[in-house]
């Protein structure tokens, strides 16, 4: 009788103790994808036309997506199918988690400045959007973002000045038409 009333008691002590906390994990990209995005980055900065340009800025979203991480990669499926499902509202969850768990994944940043954007909360999408320019300063498409909230918050100036910077790294995207100023003219035969 001593030693189930003792198991009942040891259960109940365990079950009394918080479980541990997942501490954040660094994130390194692999050497691989480190190499194929430095080539790819140099081929976009390059690109004299905007389908190459788009082909190329294809296989760097591929990349930041799709990590060769196994656990993030997975992940980031999961936040992508949610947000298919039922919006950005119902992915902010698993983003904040994949940001707690994985700081230095920028597209995870990347990933809840667009969510945080759809939803209207502007700043705190700018807030996300330097978090993942803090990790991957190429990062076209945080550019564009910060580009297209300025512009929305009547910030012109310095919208435009944004989208300068990102077309630096991606010279053919296609937010610039949002600036006519920036749109080159056409092609005359």
């Amino acid at each position: 009788m001593h030693k189930l009333t003792a198991l009942v008691i040891a259960a109940l002590l365990l079950a009394a103790v918080p479980a541990p906390m997942v501490l954040a994990q660094p994130y390194t990209r692999g050497a691989a994808q480190s190499a194929e995005l430095d080539r790819l980055f140099a081929q976009l900065t390059a690109a004299t036309d905007e389908p190459a340009a788009r082909a190329i800025a294809v296989q760097i979203w591929t990349i930041w997506t799709q990590p060769d991480d196994p656990v993030i990669a997975a992940r980031v499926a999961q936040i992508m199918s949610a947000g298919g499902l039922s919006g950005p509202a119902s992915q902010l969850p698993l983003i904040d988690a994949l940001i707690e768990d994985f700081p230095d994944y920028a597209e995870g940043w990347n990933l809840r400045a667009t969510a945080q954007f759809l939803n209207g909360a502007y700043e705190e999408s700018l807030a996300d959007i330097e978090q993942t320019l803090l990790r991957e300063p190429r990062h076209f498409g945080a550019m564009a973002g910060r580009a297209l909230i300025l512009h929305t918050q009547g910030k012109r100036e310095e919208a435009l000045e944004a989208m300068k910077e990102a077309l630096k790294i991606h010279p053919f995207l296609p937010e610039r038409a949002l600036f006519p100023e920036l749109v080159p003219p056409p092609i005359r035969s």
